[in-house]
């Protein structure tokens, strides 16, 4: 373990100058953004389905499909995507072997659970007048949707991407079961190298974390502040 001796920004300089950790962040950051990407697609289409189809055959299937990375142990998850990974490999030669993409797509399927239920609650509660009184104007469907149904949603859609987003930041034990050496993400590296003991970089890091996230929440923070003061003015 460590013995404090003072204050020293040495461990920061060593966390910047690592590659092993910057390589990962910078790996961890992609599969974020394209698995929170494709989580928001799909679960925004599952969302919708649930919210405004009605009852349809298949209906508690889907559902229960859709919920399902809610309530299954994370350990069950991985494991079942591995295991569809490798069936998928020998049947049709894709994906070959374990990496970034087969993370993403873990990642995703995760996330889509997440999206939907925002999206759901969302819709829900907006209820169904104004793509109603746009149809009556002579609108067609995809023109009601895109001019309405998306604008009403655009918080949830907010909501949900930024969720997933911090599910796949976050995540070790999908990631662990869908990944590859040379394909470790942020998490799995800080993991990896806790279980002989924390070292003073990780408290270097960890800090930096937490330092961006409490500038991003400032920023927003403020950004609210100045939107409200420009709706009471007006």
């Amino acid at each position: 373990m460590t013995a404090w001796s003072g204050v020293s920004l040495r461990w920061y300089t060593t966390l910047a100058h690592d590659p092993q950790m910057i390589d990962a962040a910078l790996l961890s950051l992609r599969i974020a953004t394209a698995s929170a990407t494709l989580a928001l697609i799909v679960g925004t289409l599952a969302g919708y389905a649930l919210a405004r189809f009605g009852r349809f055959r298949g209906r508690a299937a889907f559902a229960a499909a859709v919920a399902a990375p809610l309530v299954l142990p994370e350990v069950i998850t991985g494991l079942s995507l591995l295991l569809l990974f490798v069936a998928l490999e020998q049947a049709v030669g894709w994906p070959a072997g374990r990496g970034t993409t087969t993370v993403t797509l873990a990642h995703a399927s995760v996330s889509v659970a997440y999206v939907a239920v925002v999206v759901r609650a969302r819709l829900a509660d907006a209820g169904t007048e104004l793509e109603d009184a746009a149809m009556d104007l002579y609108a067609t469907l995809w023109a009601a949707f895109a001019r309405v149904t998306l604008p009403l949603t655009a918080p949830a859609l907010a909501a949900g991407w930024l969720l997933a987003f911090t599910l796949s930041l976050d995540d070790v034990v999908v990631a662990s079961f869908t990944s590859a050496p040379g394909a470790s993400t942020l998490p799995m590296v800080v993991f990896s190298l806790t279980r002989l003991g924390a070292t003073p970089e990780i408290y270097a890091l960890a800090t930096v974390i937490v330092a961006v996230v409490t500038a991003i929440l400032l920023v927003v923070a403020r950004l609210q502040s100045a939107w409200w003061g420009r709706r009471v003015r007006r």
